[in-house]
This record gives structure tokens, C-alpha cells and sequence, in this order.
């Protein structure tokens, strides 16, 4: 199958890989302009250019694909199918009618769950028990397009939103060779997605970060979960400022935000139940057990998380 790729992050890296590893013709790729990265502000390319590079595949970085100019480039590739995994951009009607047999896109939820830029995360942060992956034609409005596959994994109650995304990505990969596949064959089938049941999932920003210690100790551990590579949840102890990355649901009493020193570790009483702190990290420090930070910054009477 001769397909024209558009990725940009991390996240579409396997994807690409395994429509190599699979022989497919890989006419092109397109990703996102390298930016600038770092104290140096050095330009920096996506990982899915450097990937594409390493095979010498043509790669090209339009600012947009509204132009004419680019939208005739697309279509003199001839296409079978556009494979799309998180490009960031959104695809206008010249380009979704180029290829022969659609634009599929692979989105990290179960549609019509959480369409939009963050849907691993807000899975966490809403402390949902099941995630998956979705292969899609894409539609001019964003993740509305119908349903070719999907795939469901359980989520584990720890899991962070980082762990999960690493086991999605590979996850859609898998299911993006298997709808190509299958869609040669003609043997998919379009499911119309159920626009009643649609959510949204936005994309995150620092204000999230804060903590409000007065709700459940369960709402604020998918907090931290959910946060975990970025932003992070955010607190202050002792004047510290605190990045809480991991966390356990314990029972524990008291006035919500106060710090405990338990058998355990470095404990934090919500407004039902509390946390054990089971990984942080201060400004500038390295990541660490709660328990391990007690050991030099023992809790004097009274300490409160901000």
C-alpha cells in the first residue's frame, strides 16, 4: 500500500515504524516544523522526522496544508491513504479527498470518549477504569469521523498518564497496520460515531497544577496521575515547593492539606481520606521517595500542605 504519513510527537513514532516494518511504500512524511528547544533555543525536530530521516524518507513541514501549492503536492503522491497520528494540524477537504481510500486517523481514547488533544490524560484524570485506542476516517470536524477498530486495555490504579501513553502508543501502532491492512482487503465496516456520547479533552495547562486538599483523597491521586509528565501537581511544604508525581489512597484522619509522618512515609490528609506521597521532587532536586525526603526534611508540629 503506498501511504503519505502525517505525525508529529512521540506518540506516532511506532506507528510510522510499523508501517515500515511491514513493507508498506511510505511515500512521504509530514510532521510539524522543527522548534526551538532548551536554554540554547536550539531548533529541534520531531521525533517523528528523525525517525523518517534515519529510512531517508521525504519529509515536509508546511506552516499549513490550506495552500493550494501543498494541497497539489498531496494529491501528485497519488496516495491509497493518508495514516494520520497526532500531526497537529487539522486536515481541510482537499487533503482528506487526496488519497483513494481516505485519511485514517489512530486517536488515543474510545470514541466518541474524549475527542480533542489530551485524551490519555483526561482518561486518567477522571479516574476511568478502561482505556483504548481508535482507528478513524478523519472528518473535517476534529475526531467526529466514523469507526473503523478499537482496542481497550484496563487501566491500572496507579497508572500515570505517562505509563499509559506509552502503552497506547505501541497499542496504536498494532491497530493502525491491522485497519490498513483490513481496508485493503474491504473487509472494515464504518461505524458512525454516537455524537450524543461524545466528551472533550482539552488540552492541559499550569493552572491545573493546583491542589485543592479539601476534596477526596481519590480525586486528587487521579490529579496527580493524570498530571504526571506535565504539568504536574504543584504544593508547598514548609516554604518547599513540591512536584507530588506518584501517590497511594490510605485511610487517615484529619484537618485537610495536613502533613503526616507515617510508618509508611510522607502522608497528606484530604477532605475524605488521605495520600501516601510514594514519589516528589523538589525544585532543582531529584526524584524521591516521601519517605526518603522525611529523612532530611523531617515534619515539624502542625506542617500543612499549601
Amino acid at each position: 500500500m503506498r501511504i503519505l504519513f502525517m505525525g508529529t510527537p512521540d506518540f506516532a513514532v511506532p506507528s510510522l515504524q510499523a508501517l515500515l516494518d511491514r513493507g508498506h511504500e511510505v511515500c512521504g512524511v509530514f510532521t510539524q516544523p522543527d522548534k526551538p528547544k532548551g536554554r540554547g533555543h536550539k531548533m529541534q525536530a520531531s521525533p517523528v522526522k528523525e525517525l523518517a530521516l534515519r529510512y531517508g524518507l521525504p519529509v515536509f513541514q508546511p506552516a499549513t496544508l490550506r495552500g493550494g501549492e501543498v494541497q497539489a503536492q498531496i494529491a501528485e503522491m497519488q496516495a491509497d491513504v493518508i495514516a494520520v497520528v497526532a500531526y497537529g494540524k487539522i486536515l481541510p477537504r482537499a487533503v482528506l479527498d487526496a488519497p483513494r481510500l481516505g485519511c485514517v486517523n489512530v486517536h488515543g481514547s474510545l470514541l466518541p470518549e474524549y475527542r480533542g488533544a489530551a485524551p490519555i490524560q483526561w482518561t486518567i484524570l477522571d479516574g476511568r477504569e478502561r482505556a483504548g485506542v481508535t482507528t478513524q476516517f478523519m472528518a473535517e470536524t476534529v475526531d467526529s469521523g466514523d469507526i473503523l477498530l478499537q482496542r481497550e486495555t484496563p487501566v491500572d490504579p496507579e497508572e500515570t498518564a505517562g505509563e499509559l501513553f506509552e502503552r497506547l502508543k505501541l497499542l496504536g501502532a498494532d491497530l493502525l497496520a491491522e485497519t490498513l491492512e483490513k481496508l485493503e482487503q474491504g473487509k472494515l465496516s464504518r461505524i458512525p460515531q454516537d455524537q450524543e456520547k461524545a466528551t472533550m479533552a482539552p488540552m492541559l495547562n499550569k493552572e491545573m497544577s493546583r491542589v485543592d486538599w479539601s476534596q477526596t483523597a481519590q480525586r486528587i491521586h487521579d490529579q496527580i496521575r493524570g498530571l504526571n509528565p506535565w504539568p504536574c501537581v504543584i504544593t508547598e511544604l514548609a516554604g518547599r515547593r513540591i512536584k507530588l508525581l506518584a501517590s497511594r489512597v490510605i485511610q487517615l484522619t484529619g484537618e485537610p492539606g495536613a502533613a503526616v509522618q507515617t510508618e509508611a512515609g510522607l502522608a497528606a490528609v484530604c477532605g475524605q481520606g488521605a495520600l501516601l506521597i510514594t514519589e516528589l521532587q523538589t525544585d532543582k532536586g531529584k526524584r524521591m521517595s516521601g519517605k526518603d525526603y522525611l529523612l532530611g526534611h523531617p515534619l515539624t508540629a502542625g506542617a500543612k500542605f499549601a
